[in-house]
C-alpha cells in the first residue's frame, strides 16, 4: 500500500508540473504572437510582453533545473556582452544607468527563451512569421492608401516632411517596415517561386518589386537605402530571386525618376535632402554625432562611459573639441550631442570602449554564422535565410539607426 500510495502522489505531482509547464507555454505562446503587433502600436505592451516570456522562461528554467541553454556558444557571448558593459557602467558608478544596465539582461534571455522553448517547435515558428506577414502587409496597405487617397485609414495624412507615415500617426512607417520586410516578404516571394504554376512565379515576382516601391513612396531616407542592400544580399544569396531582385531595383529606379511628378514631397525629402546631406556631410547633425561619440570613445578607449555614456556625458567640455583626423565642421555643436548616437557600434562604444566593439562585433558573426549554418542551413529554410538578410542589414556599421537597447528597436533586433 504505501508504494502505491507514492506512485499515485508521483503521478499526480508530474501531471501538476506538465500542467504547469502547458500553462507557461500557452501565455509565453502568446505573449509572442503579440509582439509584432505591440511593437508596431504599443511600445508599453511591446516591453511587457518580451518581458513576460523571459521571465517564464527563467521560472520554467529553474523548475526544470534545466540550464542546456547556456551550453550554447552564442549565449555565452551575449551574457559576456551584457556582463562587460554592466562592469563598465558598475566602474562610472551612475546608479541610474546601472539599473538599465541590469534589467537590459532580458534583451539577451529573451533570443535564448525564443530559440530554445517557444519558437523551438515548427508551427510556432510558422504562426509567427504569420504574425509579422500581417503587420508588414498592414504598413504597406495604409501606405498605399494614404498615398492615393491622402490619408490613412485613422484620417491621419502625409507627415509634415512629407513622408508617408502608413497606418501610424507620425513618420515611423520606413523604420518599421524595414525590419519586417525582409523576414515578411523574402519567405513568401521564395516559396511562390518555387512553385510551378505561372500564376505563383508572377506573385513571388511582384513581391519585391511591390515592396520596393513601397519603400521609395514612404519617402525615408536610410529604410529605403537598408532596402536595397538587402535586395542586394538577397540577390546573392539566391538565385532564384536574382531577376525579381533586378526588376525591383529597376523599377524602383524609374519610380526615384518620376517622384518629382507623382510624389515631389517625397522628392525633396528622399532625393534632395539626402543629396545635400551626403555632399555636406560634416556640418550636419549625423556628421556630428558621428564626431562626438568617436571622441568619446577615443578618450575612454578600455571601459567607454557605461550605458548609456553617450547621452549622459556628450555635452562635458572635454568631448567639444573633436578629434584631429574627422573633419567635423563644429565640434562643439550641441548637435552631436542626442539621446543616443544613431549607430549601433557607436552606441557600444561609447558603452563599452574597444573591448565592447570586439565582443560586440564578436557576437554579431555568431549570431551571423549561427542563422547561415544552423538546421540544414539557410538554404534549407526560407525564413532562416530572411532573418540572416535582416541581420545583415541591420547590422551594417554605417547605418543610421536608433538606440539598440530601447522597445520597440531592441525588440525587433533580439
Amino acid at each position: 500500500m504505501p508504494v502505491l500510495t507514492r506512485n499515485r502522489h508521483l503521478a499526480v505531482t508530474l501531471r501538476d508540473e506538465a500542467a504547469g509547464e502547458r500553462w507557461l507555454f500557452a501565455v509565453a505562446a502568446g505573449a509572442t504572437l503579440l509582439l509584432p503587433f505591440a511593437l508596431l502600436w504599443a511600445r508599453a505592451i511591446g516591453d511587457v510582453a518580451l518581458s513576460a516570456i523571459t521571465i517564464l522562461f527563467l521560472i520554467r528554467s529553474v523548475s526544470r533545473r534545466d540550464a542546456t541553454w547556456l551550453r550554447a556558444p552564442w549565449t555565452r557571448l551575449a551574457l559576456l556582452v551584457w556582463g562587460w558593459m554592466l562592469l563598465c557602467t558598475l566602474l562610472v558608478g551612475n546608479a541610474a544607468a546601472i539599473v538599465q544596465a541590469v534589467v537590459a539582461l532580458r534583451f539577451f534571455l529573451l533570443v535564448a527563451a525564443l530559440e530554445t522553448w517557444v519558437l523551438a517547435g515548427e508551427r510556432m515558428r510558422r504562426w509567427l512569421w504569420y504574425a509579422v506577414l500581417a503587420g508588414a502587409s498592414w504598413i504597406v496597405v495604409e501606405v498605399w492608401q494614404q498615398y492615393l487617397l491622402g490619408t490613412n485609414v485613422f484620417g491621419y495624412p502625409r507627415w509634415l516632411d512629407g513622408s508617408l507615415s502608413g497606418p501610424f500617426r507620425g513618420p515611423t512607417a520606413g523604420p518599421n517596415l524595414i525590419w519586417l520586410l525582409f523576414p515578411a516578404f523574402l519567405p513568401l516571394s521564395l516559396m511562390l517561386l518555387k512553385r510551378a504554376d505561372r500564376l505563383s512565379r508572377v506573385a513571388g515576382a511582384a513581391v519585391p518589386v511591390i515592396a520596393a516601391a513601397t519603400m521609395i513612396l514612404i519617402g525615408q531616407r536610410m529604410p529605403t537605402l537598408l532596402m536595397a542592400l538587402g535586395m542586394c544580399v538577397s540577390a546573392l544569396l539566391f538565385r532564384r530571386v536574382r531577376l525579381p531582385v533586378a526588376l525591383a531595383l529597376v523599377i524602383g529606379a524609374g519610380v526615384l525618376a518620376l517622384l518629382p511628378e507623382i510624389s515631389p514631397p517625397t522628392f525633396a525629402k528622399l532625393v534632395v535632402h539626402f543629396t545635400v546631406q551626403m555632399e555636406h556631410f560634416w556640418s550636419t547633425q549625423y556628421g556630428m554625432l558621428l564626431g562626438r561619440a568617436v571622441t568619446m570613445i577615443q578618450a575612454h578607449p578600455w571601459i567607454g562611459l557605461g550605458w548609456d555614456g553617450y547621452r549622459d556625458h556628450c555635452m562635458e567640455p572635454q568631448y567639444l573639441a573633436g578629434v584631429a583626423w574627422l573633419p567635423v565642421r563644429n565640434p562643439a555643436s550641441p548637435l552631436g550631442c542626442s539621446i543616443h548616437p544613431h549607430n549601433y557600434w557607436l552606441q557600444v562604444g561609447t558603452s563599452g570602449g574597444v573591448p565592447g566593439l570586439v565582443l560586440f562585433a564578436a557576437l554579431v558573426g555568431v549570431w551571423l554564422w549561427r542563422m547561415g549554418t544552423g538546421g540544414a542551413g539557410f538554404r534549407g529554410n526560407d525564413r532562416q535565410a530572411a532573418l540572416l538578410v535582416i541581420m545583415v542589414v541591420m547590422m551594417w556599421p554605417i547605418a543610421s539607426a536608433t538606440s539598440l537597447f530601447t522597445v520597440p528597436n531592441a525588440g525587433w533586433a533580439f
